[in-house]
């Protein structure tokens, strides 16, 4: 089994099923610094798949729990699979990475050997583009990992258009994954930072409570503090550098826009949960958010939500980045009448000419099941719209 009783990074335990208490518990696989996301047990031995610094990490153990070897990957990037039949030495596993579309490889659990099972064939050459994590410093003091895509041989000379993006929420890690609609963001010369911000999972519990409720605050200082390193590193500057979210990121982009106007380009709010005093009032699903968020009826969270809630934090005469808000009109996840009540209020606060956009699509929900025609038409407008206010 795995527990997070005692481990909050996850730890595997042997239980005698005829006697379980918890005294009697066994533990094989201790807990680690790096959070233990799956582990399956093939070919006489257990596969531990964790994340090291929001990247995969993958160890085989004996069944006593010695460490037998770490899996080497083809890159930085995400690989998960790894399950199988306890006597059959022979596994799977599928890697990918921001220019590295979903391969298939096979991996012998007991010498050790990965070999390359399939390929996508995809019209961009990986080796024209690099991937690197940096680190940064968040307000606090927190060091934050960030994923930095791009072409090879790019100038550092603050010119170069980037969109940061982020999410920072609900336990989720964001990992290197192959997008087509970013390679072609960094084919137009974009680079692509991905900030690995609290409020997540890319180090366990710990790291998911840290931007959560009352310490909410943390996720939008870490991503300002991304904005700022990409500034200061000369990747970029404030009019060439734009942000995106999306859900629980449409709220990050938002309360960012709010608080530092100054420091973006143009920014992306997609789907967000935009009114936090009103949210869990739209449906049964969403008062289940309040893990993450509180509820507006309890005091102390009231004063947290409505410290940064975007639709209650827009100031009027600011002048705010050219921002472009889309949702569905079927989104039975965040309702949209976040994004209309959000757009209304920073176009009424608008102090200069940059535009507030809405888009609204009508024959879609949050995210899942769009057709790929809808997701062609709705990335071209997105990246029409950061070309035009990037100046690309």
């Amino acid at each position: 089994f795995t527990t997070t009783k005692d481990a909050p990074n996850s730890r595997v335990i042997a239980i005698d099923v005829t006697d379980p208490a918890p005294s009697r518990w066994h533990e094989l696989i201790p807990e680690a610094e790096e959070a233990l996301q799956d582990v399956s047990y093939v070919g006489g031995h257990l596969v531990a798949e964790y994340l090291k610094d929001a990247k995969s990490l993958v160890r085989v153990y004996r069944t006593n729990g010695t460490l037998v070897r770490d899996v080497e990957l083809p890159g930085i990037g995400t690989a998960y699979g790894f399950e199988g039949r306890g006597d059959d030495p022979e596994t799977f596993f599928l890697f990918t990475g921001f220019t590295t579309p979903m391969e298939l490889w096979a991996y012998d659990v007991v010498t050790g050997e990965a070999t390359l099972v399939r390929r996508p064939s995809v019209s961009i050459d990986p080796e024209d583009y690099v991937t690197e994590q940096v680190f940064y410093t968040s307000g606090d003091g927190t060091r934050i990992p960030m994923f930095l895509s791009h072409k090879k041989g790019i100038e550092l000379d603050g010119s170069n258009p980037t969109l940061l993006y982020g999410y920072g929420g609900f336990n989720v890690s964001y990992t290197p994954r192959f997008l087509t609609s970013t390679v072609v963001w960094m084919e137009m010369g974009g680079v692509y930072a991905l900030a690995n911000i609290r409020g997540g999972g890319e180090y366990g519990e710990a790291w998911h409570l840290a931007g959560a409720r009352l310490n909410k605050q943390n996720v939008f200082d870490d991503f300002i503090a991304a904005a700022e390193w990409l500034i200061a590193s000369s990747y970029t500057s404030t009019p060439k550098l734009a942000i995106e979210g999306g859900s629980n990121g449409g709220l990050l982009v938002g309360a960012c826009v709010n608080q530092r106007p100054d420091l973006f380009g143009a920014a992306v709010a997609e789907v967000g949960v935009l009114d936090m005093i009103r949210y869990h009032t739209q449906s049964a699903n969403a008062r289940n958010w309040s893990t993450d968020y509180g509820l507006s009826e309890n005091e102390d969270d009231f004063r947290a939500q409505i410290a940064y809630s975007p639709y209650h934090n827009t100031a009027e005469g600011a002048c705010y980045p050219p921002t472009l808000i889309t949702t569905a009109d079927h989104d039975d996840r965040v309702a949209p009448w976040h994004s209309f009540k959000y757009a209304a209020a920073l176009q009424h606060a608008q102090g200069c000419d940059s535009p507030i956009l809405l888009r609204t699509e009508t024959r879609a929900g949050h995210s899942a099941g769009k057709p790929t025609w809808m997701r062609i038409d709705e990335a071209a407008d997105v990246w029409a719209f950061l070309a035009w206010a990037l100046d690309m």
